[in-house]
């Protein structure tokens, strides 16, 4: 017995519940508890054939647990249905669907038969199998509403064959006696019991199907010793008066009532629109009734774990979220308000000693206390203006500190650096003063240094080596004339003729005109990044 809840929504629909209707499926068979709309698609989508379904059973008639029937029997129709379909539920019920069927001219091919309760009735079994029964009971609500139970019947318990066969049992029909709790008498007049050949009896599931109601003795007897309790919970405690204004059930009646009947598993259901997160719900339940679960649209919540594992499988993904929060799916999602929340990457942090300068100091935040942000680094310098506190790249002067890129010359304090007439300090051009790139006068002139100059080092002059490569030790490794020289590579390109050493083929095969391929002429010519519009560091 596997149990799927379609709609768990009570009144109206929300975002993410839809109107009440629960599926019971047992060996390929499905029974319907309530139709609200859009049930059968629900059903579709739990993996459930509609075609499978024998029985729809309506608790009242209250829009919300019935108005999917017409739109569920038209598909029935088109899916040209044989099978005999039966309807059980309150006295009207088979009125509503003739007049929907007429209204629509919809002239059925199949049969359906309606089984529907007049107002008073007691208790009732409306559904009879050799494996199973069905019955209903009245319940507490402001018209007429049926609560049901659905009921296994128990099954024999497991012969010992190897005693039977002690005691004479050779025949098949013997064992059958047996099993079904009947002596049997042998050839010999030996009498064989069966309660020493069968062991006890397996106690067969049930299911109680309990909504629109308020507390009462029905709900009782319908939930006594149930395997799963399926019943209403609309509001909580803090809205008992408006529980019993409309003739409904808190989470905590369903947690009573569960714990007076002894149920093996409670499952809470019908949930007001109000409550956007039911685990409030299921919280108040839980004090009273420990092994409370919460209803879930296309869940399947199975009997024998074991054996029915894997048979009903949903077609779209089921929604386990937690609305309002981070739900059993820990993780990092943003965001407010119900349902589930997009998720985004950690932001990393720019710790490290070479991107952070002074006690790690991260991109987006530099400020000189601990940090210099890029866009406010006043205080600090912000780029965009860096004048007087701050240094704006393309207008430095004043305060003191300012070093304009495009005007660089001038007062400043010395500190103002012009890139193409630094005269007073550091002229990359003329740097006057000692520290002349071009000419670094003071024993350090690049060109000039005297027994160091590169250009003309003496006996280490690259453009004459010999000095170098003579002075005695090692091999000479003339740089100029080592048969590798970059201008002169006629000993390395000429030992052997790289069009000669292989023949180079394209995908089709045919020689690559190498010439012809790789000539760059013709390349379109991208101009030169503007790195004057970039900003220089």
């Amino acid at each position: 017995m596997i149990i799927v809840p379609l709609g768990v929504a009570s009144a109206t629909p929300t975002a993410k519940r839809h109107l009440s209707s629960v599926a019971l499926w047992r060996d390929g068979r499905v029974y319907l508890f309530d139709c609200g709309e859009n049930a059968q698609m629900r059903a579709l989508q739990a993996g459930l054939k509609r075609s499978k379904i024998d029985y729809i059973f309506i608790s009242h008639m209250d829009g919300d647990h019935f108005f999917g029937l017409p739109g569920l029997i038209s598909t029935m129709q088109l899916q040209r249905r044989e099978n005999v379909l039966n309807i059980v539920g309150p006295e009207g019920l088979k009125e509503f669907i003739e007049a929907a069927l007429k209204a629509a001219s919809i002239e059925l091919t199949f049969e359906i038969v309606f089984k529907e309760f007049k107002d008073g009735f007691e208790h009732e079994i409306v559904v009879d199998d050799p494996e199973f029964y069905i019955e209903a009971r009245p319940l507490e609500h402001k018209n007429l509403c049926v609560g049901y139970r659905f009921q296994e019947k128990d099954k024999p318990g497991k012969v010992d064959a190897a005693k039977a066969e002690q005691m004479g049992i050779t025949e098949d029909w013997q064992y059958k006696k047996l099993k079904a709790g009947e002596d049997v008498e042998l050839e010999d007049g030996t009498i064989v019991p069966s309660s020493e050949i069968v062991g006890e009896p397996k106690k067969g599931d049930s299911f109680a199907y309990v909504t629109d109601t308020l507390f009462s003795v029905n709900s009782l007897k319908l939930a006594y010793k149930a395997t799963i309790l399926y019943h209403e919970a609309t509001f909580d405690q803090n809205l008992k008066d408006k529980a019993e204004e409309t003739f409904h059930s808190t989470a905590e009646d369903a947690a009573t009532i569960a714990h007076k009947a002894e149920v093996q598993r409670l499952v809470i259901s019908h949930f007001s629109a109000r409550y956007t997160n039911q685990f409030v719900l299921l919280k108040e339940a839980r004090k009273i009734f420990q092994d409370t679960w919460v209803a879930t649209e296309l869940r399947p919540i199975m009997t024998d774990p074991q054996h029915e594992r894997g048979i009903i499988k949903a077609k779209i993904p089921i929604d386990t979220s937690t609305p309002g929060g981070k739900g059993p799916n820990k993780g990092g999602y943003r965001g407010g308000g119900g349902g589930k929340g997009k998720y985004f990457r950690p932001r990393k942090r720019f710790d490290r000693g070479d991107d952070s300068r002074g006690g790690g100091r991260p991109y987006d935040n530099r400020g000189r206390g601990g940090g210099r942000p890029y866009d406010n680094r006043g205080g600090g310098r912000p780029y965009d203006n860096r004048g007087g506190g701050g240094r704006p790249y393309d207008n430095r002067s004043g305060g003191g500190r300012g070093r304009p890129y495009d005007n660089r010359g001038g007062g400043g304090g010395g500190y103002r650096r012009d890139y193409d007439d630094r005269g007073g300090n550091r002229s990359y051009d003329n740097r006057g003063g000692g520290r002349s790139y071009d000419n670094r006068g003071g024993g350090r002139n690049y060109d000039d240094r005297g027994g160091r100059s590169y250009d003309n080092r003496g006996p280490r002059d690259w453009d004459n080596r010999d000095n170098r490569d003579n002075r005695g030790g090692p091999p000479s490794r003339d740089y100029d004339n080592r048969n590798r020289r970059f201008d002169n590579r006629d000993n390395r390109d000429n030992r052997n003729d790289r069009d000669q050493r292989f023949e180079r083929r394209d995908r089709d095969n045919s020689p690559k005109d190498f010439d012809k391929d790789m000539d760059q002429s013709k390349l379109p010519i991208k101009p030169r990044t503007p790195y004057d519009d970039f900003d220089r560091f």
